[in-house]
């Protein structure tokens, strides 16, 4: 693993780089782009980073490697929605994801990339990404809604999109699926709609706590439109043999989400067979018996947090070294000086953003994600 920051200074962008390359072979990089300016327009703002995206194609660092996947997190979607998507399709050709979760330093935007080499974009009208008999499928979902329709209604109508999508791929929710993202627009209110419509789909699925779920994320974000009480990313990945994929549990910190009615893995570990990649799971402060912890203490919260990712990690023979980006979600942006500390002297190097977003129980203050890769050998499975 290895971490670069790189400055844009004549256009006020940060961006900061992990690359993983296992025996020089597919070349991995997560990109997190900040603008550097919090006293600008979001113009300016959005211009200045579409700028360093054109710098980062010609860096050196990336050559021979595409975006797969990107995600803008906006501070004001329903006044930045338009002019960013249209900058953001003019310069990608990658799935994006737009969503107002705003940043917590007073940016108005970042923008997470993933990128990968010797990937191949599939020609068929379909968009995946093809590589060594692996099809990756990043799924970038929006209900189509009327006034009336509640956040069950809007989900359950969003995983049927989802299963037609997979069906088009010869890809199933249960065998295919390995990462979701459930975006919330008021999460205390909308949350258990998100809930009940999912538990429902997964049965309907074969997805349940005698057989697994699928790593996610649920969590507040919204769009532009004020109708829309729900949006789903998804990641989907063809060509894995059952035994290629483990579902990470850490009992003797974490209680199994079934306990307190949700259905989701805590994280999921992928053997290929030059690397592993471990998706971790939205995660805070809680106990083996499904009980928040620490209620009211950011800091005690943070460290709990960090100690049951950790957990989930080692489950999967990985450590905080092979993390390659995350994902901070704070409840109160008044608590966002002291925790951006405690992540700078912890995780120093790793591409980062910390966002303003409720966590689905009021007692819990943050919540992290995060994506690990580990070089391994392995010659049961193809490499990836």
């Amino acid at each position: 693993m290895r971490y670069f920051l790189i400055n844009y200074d004549d256009v006020k962008v940060i961006v900061e780089v992990a690359e993983i390359s296992p025996n020089e072979k597919v070349k991995e990089f997560h990109a997190i782009l900040h603008v550097d300016t919090i006293v600008e327009s979001f113009h300016n703002q959005l211009q200045y980073l579409c700028v360093g995206i054109s710098r980062l194609f010609s860096e050196a660092l990336l050559q021979n490697a595409q975006p797969i996947f990107t995600r803008c997190f906006l501070s004001d979607a329903a006044n930045q929605y338009t002019e960013t998507a249209q900058s953001m399709s003019a310069l990608l050709t990658c799935p994006i994801s737009y969503v107002q979760q705003p940043l917590v330093d007073g940016r108005k935007i970042a923008v997470w990339m993933q990128f990968q080499t010797d990937v191949h974009s599939l020609s068929n009208g379909i968009a995946g990404y093809e590589h060594n008999g692996y099809t990756q499928y990043f799924n970038i979902l929006v209900p189509q809604v009327d006034n009336n329709t509640t956040s069950y209604q809007q989900t359950r109508s969003l995983l049927e999109d989802y299963e037609l999508i997979l069906r088009q791929y010869e890809c199933t929710m249960e065998h295919d699926c390995v990462r979701t993202w459930f975006f919330a627009r008021d999460i205390d209110c909308d949350y258990k709609g998100v809930v009940a419509a999912r538990k429902e789909n997964f049965e309907s699925n074969g997805l349940t706590k005698d057989t697994h779920f699928i790593a996610s994320t649920g969590i507040q974000g919204s769009t532009a439109n004020h109708n829309i009480k729900v949006l789903l990313d998804a990641y989907a990945i063809k060509g894995l043999e059952k035994s290629q994929i483990r579902f990470l549990y850490a009992r003797e910190n974490l209680s199994s989400t079934y306990d307190y009615g949700v259905t989701f893995e805590r994280g999921v570990s992928i053997d290929f067979g030059d690397r592993r990649k471990v998706l971790i799971s939205g995660t805070a402060s809680i106990d083996n018996k499904g009980s928040i912890m620490f209620e009211g203490d950011i800091e005690k919260q943070v460290l709990r947090m960090w100690d049951n990712v950790e957990a989930l990690l080692i489950e999967a023979e990985c450590g905080f070294s092979d993390i390659m980006q995350m994902i901070v979600y704070l409840r109160d942006i008044a608590d966002c000086r002291r925790v951006k500390m405690m992540f700078d002297e912890k995780f120093g190097n790793v591409p980062r953003v910390i966002v303003l977003a409720p966590i689905c129980r009021p007692g819990w203050l943050v919540e992290m994600e995060c994506i690990a890769i580990k070089e391994i050998e392995n010659s049961i499975y193809r490499d990836f």
